[in-house]
């Protein structure tokens, strides 16, 4: 029997999570809706003129987010990553521990450097816009790969963000390549439209082969595939991919089993926050796959729970909302 249900590697950032307006975006000339990387200084100088004390501070990244909330439902899940040695590295640890996510991490030693923070701005309009100054999660490598967990765990879930270094590409090949020698599933998150905007090249290195699950959006699943509309984008993505899971927003996702597309319906909220609600979507749906439901029961308990999270302010919900969504599905 697996130890894992999944098994994820991506960056370790601290999100700080808070409110803006768009006219806050435009005097500090943020660029509304990205996720853009910055250095110490300009995050510093946007950390400086948000509401700190108002604002919301927790363990992220995008796969931790997933595995996060795969655990949150009953999964259980391993997260590699890098931190330092510093308070915000600390934190990191602890807050992964306290989700229930075990970790190739250990306090005792860690190396010198500066912790990743994510900035993750909200405006009332639920667009989210992320200032990112990656710290030492820029040097995360095949070194922090943990084999063992890997091999004992049903499904490997790849952060599609590792793919803006060579070492981080490197260390999701490697991961794939373990995962695929030890008879594991490879599921990949293309993360973000800039990630197979800019670095197409990079992404299909690590779809080269074939991957088992992906987990993408309309318009990264168009972007990667080079087409103009998500019909054509769909049929391309069935080269790369066993199956796939396309979110759409308000309009729910689309699913490919590998032999049938099914849509799923979308739950009706008023969306407040979206950041993380694709990380929430995989991190449900991965558990409902890997705890033998179907791939519609899944899909709909991924979009019952990503509806959850964009009604709230951040990337989780809470273990009793989990429980519910559940108890609701389920039982």
């Amino acid at each position: 029997m697996m130890k894992y249900d999944i098994y994820g590697i991506g960056n370790a950032l601290v999100d700080i999570v808070t409110e803006v307006s768009d006219d806050f975006l435009e005097v500090h000339e943020v660029e509304k809706g990205l996720m853009t990387l910055v250095d110490a200084d300009r995050q510093l100088q946007l950390v400086e003129a948000i509401d700190i004390h108002n604002s919301n501070m927790q363990c992220g990244g995008s796969a931790a987010n997933t595995v996060i909330a795969a655990s949150q439902f009953g999964s259980q899940t391993f997260y590699s990553c890098l931190v330092a040695s510093d308070e915000m590295g600390h934190f990191y640890i602890r807050d992964l521990k306290d989700n229930g996510v075990s970790t190739n991490l250990h306090e005792h030693n860690l190396p010198e450097g500066v912790t990743g923070k994510c900035l993750v701005m909200t405006t009332p309009d639920a667009s989210r816009t992320m200032n990112t100054f990656l710290g030492i999660t820029s040097s995360f490598s095949k070194v922090q790969v943990d084999e063992d967990a890997l091999k004992q765990s049903k499904y490997t879930y790849l952060e599609g963000y590792l793919v803006t270094s060579e070492n981080g590409l490197e260390a999701m090949i490697h991961a794939r390549d373990l995962a695929r020698a030890a008879g594991v599933k490879t599921a990949l998150t293309f993360s973000d439209p800039s990630m197979v905007k800019y670095f197409n090249a990079q992404m299909h290195q690590v779809a080269a082969g074939g991957i088992d699950l992906l987990f993408c959006n309309e318009e990264e699943a168009m972007l990667f595939t080079e087409t103009s509309s998500l019909e054509d984008a769909r049929e391309k993505l069935k080269d790369v991919a066993k199956k796939f899971a396309i979110t759409q927003g308000a309009n729910g996702a689309m699913l490919w089993d590998g032999d049938t597309f099914i849509d799923i319906e979308p739950y009706a909220v008023k969306a407040l926050d979206t950041n993380g609600a694709g990380d929430m979507f995989a991190g449900a749906f991965l558990y409902g796959i890997t705890k033998g439901h179907s791939f519609i029961e899944s899909g709909k308990m991924a979009s019952l729970a990503s509806s959850q999270v964009v009604s709230q302010y951040g990337p989780r919900l809470k273990r009793d909302q989990a429980r519910k969504i559940l108890n609701h599905l389920f039982e």
